[in-house]
């Protein structure tokens, strides 16, 4: 949740994330009115509590004629004690509640709005030009025999797909490429679980608005993650982490599944909305001064692949509205996809600052030892959605496509993905 001494001290801060976010403010004074009861039952539980012990050590010391009517006493104190340690403990459920129903504050400078309302930050490269009609991702995909979006359906259903051949081995080739790209930023790989508990997911932040989107299995008790990020968030719960050298990197790859609800009739050709596909996430834990230094260094790298794939992109600074709970601010990377004549997001990085530490309890020690929340932030550094734009950018009027330098060596050597014979 937000940082409760956050609400006390500048609700207005608090307000204003919220209107910017399209959100609820009335949340705030709920919570707050929520966290005043909640400290105030803790008090009289404590007070009581208290009153309890020095009881106690007065029954101790009674002579054993009084003894009797103290005892009865002494129950009755009890008895109060446990219902004021109810009161409070529903009172500290009340608050978690109220409280964790408001996403993070957003950082200044963040746009307000919704979708539509991003801020363009740059447009890099140009856009690909064409003297023959292009082909879309799915049309290449097939007179390459990469892309079986028609065997895909009938063994799993809709947006499905088997990559297949060079398809396969471009996939491979760009995900090893951008884990090195991670292993020399200094990024630890990892290979996470796609299934989490309850607690791990929630803690991300991402069974609020738009819990819909995820698989659940209740048999089991666990979700299917549609990101790393979760896994990784998840890796240092209840931990005090040592930051004092620098932030821990780390990059995570692994199958992501999303179930694309309220999606119907979007992008239903090719794969570009799909239910599972491979990604590689960066993840940082970070001491929270360093925070947004460390978001535009993440943003950096991520730049710096898609230029190095001949991908003409923009940055935007994703407004308000929409970004998830957890990042108080997101920017999107999307490349320029020729017959959509348009940008599509490719990738984006947000800094979720204190909140999903808050709620995993993952710590760090600052000036005189002292405990607090560290900063979390992630980032998308390669992804299956990314095989549209380089086939599309890099095709030639036969239906081949050239390989991007950077990738070639992946690809023993491979320079262009010849049509299928």
């Amino acid at each position: 949740m937000i940082d409760p001494q956050l609400l006390r001290d500048n609700s207005d801060l608090v307000r204003r994330s919220q209107q910017a976010r399209g959100a609820s403010v009335d949340l705030v004074d709920e919570a707050i009115a929520a966290d005043r009861a909640r400290r105030d039952a803790i008090t009289a539980f404590e007070a009581l509590r208290a009153e309890q012990n020095a009881f106690g050590k007065l029954v101790a010391a009674a002579p054993k004629d009084e003894k009797a009517a103290l005892v009865a006493q002494a129950q009755q104190l009890a008895a109060d004690v446990k219902a004021a340690q109810a009161v409070a403990g529903e009172a500290e459920a009340r608050f978690v509640q109220v409280a964790g129903s408001i996403p993070n504050v957003i950082i200044e400078g963040v746009p307000s709005g919704g979708e539509t309302d991003f801020v363009t930050l740059r447009e890099v490269g140009e856009k690909p030009s064409f003297d023959f009609e292009p082909r879309d991702h799915l049309a290449l995909g097939e007179v390459l025999d990469a892309i079986d979006m028609e065997r895909g359906v009938k063994v799993s259903g809709s947006r499905f797909y088997f990559l297949k051949g060079v398809g396969a081995r471009l996939e491979l080739a760009l995900m090893n490429y951008a884990l090195d790209t991670a292993l020399d930023a200094g990024f630890t790989p990892l290979i996470t679980p796609t299934l989490v508990k309850p607690e791990v997911m929630s803690g991300t932040g991402f069974l609020g608005a738009h819990a819909d989107e995820i698989y659940y299995l209740p048999d089991d008790e666990l979700y299917l993650t549609g990101t790393s990020e979760v896994a990784l968030a998840g890796y240092h719960a209840d931990e005090i982490v040592d930051v004092s050298a620098g932030p821990l990197r780390y990059a995570g790859w692994s199958t992501c599944y999303r179930r694309e609800a309220g999606s119907y009739g979007k992008d239903t050709r090719g794969i570009i909305r799909v239910h599972q596909f491979q990604k590689l996430e960066m993840f940082s834990y970070i001491d929270p001064a360093d925070a947004e230094a460390e978001h535009e260094r993440l943003l950096a790298l991520q730049e710096g692949m898609l230029r190095s794939l001949g991908l003409a992109y923009r940055v935007i600074d994703t407004a308000a509205g929409d970004l998830g709970s957890s990042a108080a601010r997101k920017y999107d990377v999307e490349a320029w996809v020729p017959t959509q004549g348009a940008y599509r997001e490719l990738t984006s990085t947000s800094n979720c600052t204190t909140f999903q530490a808050r709620r995993l309890e993952t710590r760090f020690r600052g000036e005189g030892g002292k405990t607090s929340p560290v900063a979390t932030l992630n980032g998308t550094l390669a992804t299956t959605r990314w095989l549209v734009a380089l086939l599309e950018t890099h095709q030639r009027a036969d239906g081949s496509v050239v390989v991007p330098e950077p990738l070639r060596p992946y690809l023993r050597g491979l320079e262009v993905l010849e049509v299928a014979s």
